[in-house]
């Protein structure tokens, strides 16, 4: 059983998660210029789900937390739980791909795999809950 997080310990890590999707977009080489902060949600220390808009007037979804942290077009999901779906979706995709192509037996491309498969099962599950968003 895991130990409950204090309010003071949510809010660092929300803040860390938050700080983490700004580096990754802009080693992507996205900008960050605002948060629509009423249509992010987080379950500390598992998921955050962020909705930025890019100093290009862009808008992503990007997820940090747990898990890879990636990042989508906000055109690709309606909501924080749609882009839950949206990642869940393509992280197993791509897992299965790396599977399928890893034709050298490549031990860190099987780990990464299995990893997004993992984390992919686990963040569906989450956006089926229909506790976490009714």
């Amino acid at each position: 059983m895991t130990e409950q997080l204090t309010e003071e310990q949510i809010q660092t890590w929300a803040r860390e998660a938050f700080q983490q999707a700004n580096q990754f977009l802009a080693k992507e080489g996205v900008l960050f210029d605002t948060v629509v902060t009423e249509e992010c949600r987080y379950l500390a220390p598992l998921v955050a789900v962020w909705k930025i808009k890019a100093m290009d007037s862009k808008m992503y979804w990007v997820v940090t937390g747990d898990l890879p942290t990636d990042f989508t077009l906000a055109d690709n999901a309606e909501d924080a739980r749609g882009a839950l779906r949206y990642f869940s979706m393509r992280w197993q995709i791509k897992a299965e791909n790396l599977l399928q192509n890893n034709d050298k037996g490549d031990a860190s491309q099987t780990s990464y795999a299995q990893l997004l498969a993992d984390r992919a099962e686990k963040i569906y599950l989450l956006q089926e809950n229909e506790g976490l968003w009714g």
